[in-house]
Formats: structure tokens, C-alpha cells, sequence
């Protein structure tokens, strides 16, 4: 299973997450239309953190959508399914056999990622198969994901290559076979880690991986556990491995540790868990912090990033 990146992780830490910089076929409004931004988009999903880690960490999956029965009989009963990317970073696609898909890694964006998501969900739908889904770049106000989703636990399914864009009739044109060839190409190994919800594991180059785990919790109290696990030493993973810093990804943390790049993803499943446990062990601490812990809070947040 893999990772990849639009454009090279060493213009960035090597850690950075898989992300979308790729030009869409989102169109530009005619209109001025006002922004909002959102910071926890994904807030009241079932799935957040695992909605989070889909955008910004893993490359090749998909996972199928159900609709509200709103939603349906306005628009049609047509099978619809969440995608890490598409082609070209589209917004959507409108397959010839009737599948629809979202790419939640996209070019253009707005304020309110899950606007922006149902947008394309709806314009989607609305598209006749094999036509060109025609997103606006800034939807305006409107229905949200959490308003047009039948919401529950993702099933995520992971691949290890990008053929799941593909109809049959499509896999059997040379040019397109090709340009999945290329994208193929450029993907490095991505393990889901069954050890905590929304966290993978990659390898990115020979001798060296990563973990990164998107944590549920509000912002402040996880910061507060990771600086008390800090300060009394237990916030690494095992021997060899290092707590390489974190990010801030629609309104949750991203702690991300490097790995030694041998072993495979599965074999740090059992490290993973027992971090999992400190943590939440940890998270339940309702004390000030002591000043140990308030120096190693300043180490980490000198040490975030910040997606939006």
C-alpha cells in the first residue's frame, strides 16, 4: 500500500504529509462569493480523525458513501465513494458506468473543506456518466457533508495502485494505462496501523519510515498529554525510533514519530499500542501542568507546523 506526493517531500520535512498541489477542474466563480473558513471541518463525523488522515497522509484509498434518503431522492440512488485523490486532483468524477467520486486531496479550496465536499458530491451526482464535473472554486453557504451523509465508521479500503479510478472499458485504453503507470509510480509503502484509529505508518525512503497518528481529542488537551508524556521521557515509540515533531491538520494534532526504515509497518502495531495507552492514561490527568511539562509544551509547539 502507498503513499505519494504531488511534489517532492525534501522541498519540506520529509514527515509532511501527502498532500494535493496538483491543478483541477474547479471552476473560477463569476461572482464575488464570501468565504468562510472552518477550522474543524470535519467536526461531528463519525470518522474526523479518519477524514483528516485520508486528506493530508495517505495517497491510494477509498472508502464507499451513503447518502441521506434526502439526499437520494432529490438526487438519484447512484453508488458513491470518497477518494484520497483523483486524476489531476479533480474535485470529483463522474464515471461512464455511474460510480461517483470525490477526491478529498484537491487543487483548489475553499474556507470549509466539507462544503467544498458536499459541493462536489452534489454536483457530481448531478452530472450525466462519462461528463466533467463542474466544481465552483468557492461554493458559498449550502449544505455540508455532515448534511447530506448517512454519517458512520469509514471502510476504508487501501491499494496499493490507482486502478480503482478505473472502468473496465477505461483500463483497456493505452493512453490512460499509461498515466496510471506514472502515478503508480509514484507511490511509496503506506500501512493503516490497527493499533489506534486514523494512524499510518510509511516508508519513505530505505532506511527510514514514519508513523503518524491523528488524534481525536481537543487540541489543547491532547498538546497537554504529549507534554507530559515529554517531559517524563515516554513519548517515543522504542528503541531506534525518534519523535520527529507534529502538525496541525483541520483543528487536530498530528504527532509524528521516524522510524527505523526496516521494519515493516505491522511490527510497530505493538509500540503503537502501548503509546496509546500512555496517552490516554496521560489525556485523563485533569492537573496544571507542572513546569516540566510547561517547558516540553514550548519544545513541541515550537516544533508544529500548521496546515490549513
Amino acid at each position: 500500500m502507498g503513499a505519494t506526493s504531488p511534489e517532492s517531500p525534501s522541498d519540506r520535512l520529509r514527515w509532511f504529509p501527502v498532500s494535493k498541489r496538483r491543478k483541477s477542474r474547479e471552476t473560477t466563480p463569476k461572482t464575488k462569493v464570501r468565504d468562510i473558513f472552518v477550522a474543524r471541518p470535519f467536526e461531528g463525523l463519525a470518522d474526523e480523525p479518519e477524514w483528516v488522515a485520508l486528506r493530508e497522509l495517505v495517497p491510494a484509498a477509498s472508502a464507499p458513501l451513503t447518502l441521506k434518503p434526502e439526499i437520494v431522492a432529490e438526487y438519484g440512488d447512484r453508488p458513491v465513494s470518497l477518494s484520497t485523490v483523483l486524476p489531476m486532483a479533480w474535485p470529483a468524477m463522474s464515471r461512464r458506468d455511474g460510480q461517483v467520486f470525490i477526491g478529498l486531496q484537491r487543487h483548489v479550496q475553499s474556507g470549509d473543506v466539507s462544503r467544498d465536499l458536499a459541493v462536489a458530491v452534489l454536483n457530481a451526482l448531478r452530472t450525466e456518466p462519462g461528463d466533467t464535473v463542474a466544481v465552483p472554486a468557492l461554493p458559498g453557504e449550502g449544505l455540508r457533508l455532515q448534511d447530506i451523509l448517512a454519517d458512520g465508521p469509514l471502510e476504508i479500503t487501501m491499494h496499493e495502485g490507482f486502478e480503482y479510478w478505473l472502468d473496465a472499458d477505461q483500463m483497456q485504453d493505452a493512453t490512460v494505462k499509461a498515466s496510471l503507470e506514472r502515478a503508480n509510480a509514484s507511490i511509496y509503502p503506506t500501512v493503516r496501523l490497527a493499533a489506534a484509529k486514523a494512524a499510518y505508518w510509511c516508508r519513505v525512503a530505505p532506511d527510514k519510515s514514519h508513523v503518524r497518528w491523528v488524534l481525536g481529542d481537543p487540541e489543547d488537551k491532547a498538546l497537554d498529554a504529549l507534554s507530559r508524556l515529554s517531559a517524563s521521557g515516554d513519548l517515543l515509540l522504542g528503541e531506534g525510533t525518534k519523535f520527529a515533531g507534529m502538525f496541525r491538520a483541520h483543528g487536530l494534532l498530528v504527532p509524528v514519530w521516524d522510524v527505523p526504515g526496516e521494519p515493516e509497518g505491522a511490527d510497530f502495531e505493538a509500540p503503537l499500542a502501548d503509546f496509546t495507552k500512555r496517552y490516554a492514561d496521560t489525556l485523563a490527568i485533569d492537573e496544571p501542568l507542572d513546569a516540566a511539562a510547561r517547558r516540553a509544551k514550548q519544545g513541541l509547539i515550537g516544533r508544529q507546523l500548521t496546515l490549513r
